[in-house]
């Protein structure tokens, strides 16, 4: 048998799309993580229903410098509003 089982070998291998990330040594995402995670499971596994979630870890990672910087958007996400963000200056003002 001329080839290993799954192909011929030396055709090397190939790195993911993007990249290595450093891993959190630190936990400092680890509650956003298994808050994620806990969503998943709850959904059962149904991602759409935990997205605000997931949003929040990646940016936790981001603002760690755990991963590149990248809009969310080219992530198929939109960038998760802070508390609070969609209040102007007089929204507690009726007129």
């Amino acid at each position: 048998m001329s080839q290993a089982f799954g192909g011929p070998r030396g055709s090397g291998s190939k790195a993911p799309e993007k990249g290595v990330f450093p891993l959190d040594h630190f936990a400092e995402c680890q509650k956003a993580a298994r808050t994620y995670l806990a969503c998943l499971e709850e959904h059962e596994q149904d991602a759409s229903r935990c997205m605000d979630l997931s949003k929040a870890y990646l940016e936790c990672r981001m603002q760690r410098d755990l991963m590149a910087k990248q809009d969310l958007r080219e992530l198929g996400l939109t960038p998760v509003k802070p508390l609070g963000a969609d209040k102007g200056p007089d929204a507690g003002n009726l007129h």
